[in-house]
């Protein structure tokens, strides 16, 4: 089947609706990863070619989303998260650790998992520190990008804390002032303490 449109640019429509549907994918479907929602959105416009929406555009549009349907079914969801991130980061305040992505900044969907960063220089300290709270574990590894040429892959560990997904990726102890850059805008991520988490809670709460 021929495309839709084949071209090296896009209208501004276009383009929006590409935005639109690549969000609802990922708040309908659980798509975490920004490429992976464009792809599927330009599948199913049977878009070929041209520039596709930023990441910026499309989180835009799944905060916009968020926003419009459903809110207080977000809201209860976000405050629910926050609070087992919250949870989470006493028990490893060890390791000083920080909360990023969906969940701090208010996108997170129903199947979003809560991401935490923490500071260590051995990754099995943290490990031993969470298998002796009764955690089963799973290794992870996720790659960040620290510049426009450098992508560093950090391991981390995944477990069930109260029923929710949590990820834990162990940065060095260097890494602390050294945030990774954000997917969405391209800057370093913004990192959350434990005090604004539950001040966030607290906004969110009825």
């Amino acid at each position: 089947m021929s495309g839709r449109r084949r071209s090296p640019w896009l209208s501004e429509t276009l383009r929006q609706e590409l935005a639109d549907e690549a969000a609802r994918l990922m708040a309908e479907h659980g798509i975490a990863d920004f490429a992976l929602a464009k792809r599927k959105a330009a599948e199913r416009l049977r878009v070929r070619g041209g520039a596709l929406p930023s990441n910026g555009e499309i989180h835009e549009r799944l905060a916009e989303r968020q926003r419009t349907f459903e809110p207080d079914a977000h809201n209860d969801r976000l405050s629910r998260l926050r609070s087992v991130a919250a949870h989470a980061m006493d028990l490893l305040a060890a390791f000083r650790p920080k909360l990023v992505g969906a969940v701090f900044d208010g996108t997170a969907t129903q199947s979003s998992a809560i991401e935490l960063h923490v500071f260590c220089d051995s990754p099995e300290v943290v490990a031993g520190a969470l298998e002796s709270l009764g955690l089963r574990l799973r290794d992870a590894q996720r790659r960040y990008r620290f510049g426009r040429n450098e992508i560093e892959l950090i391991p981390g560990f995944e477990v069930l804390l109260d029923d929710e997904e949590l990820e834990v990726m162990v940065f060095p102890e260097r890494g602390s002032g050294h945030a990774p850059l954000s997917p969405v805008d391209g800057k370093p991520m913004r990192r959350a303490s434990r005090a604004t988490v539950l001040a966030l809670v607290a906004s969110t709460d009825p």
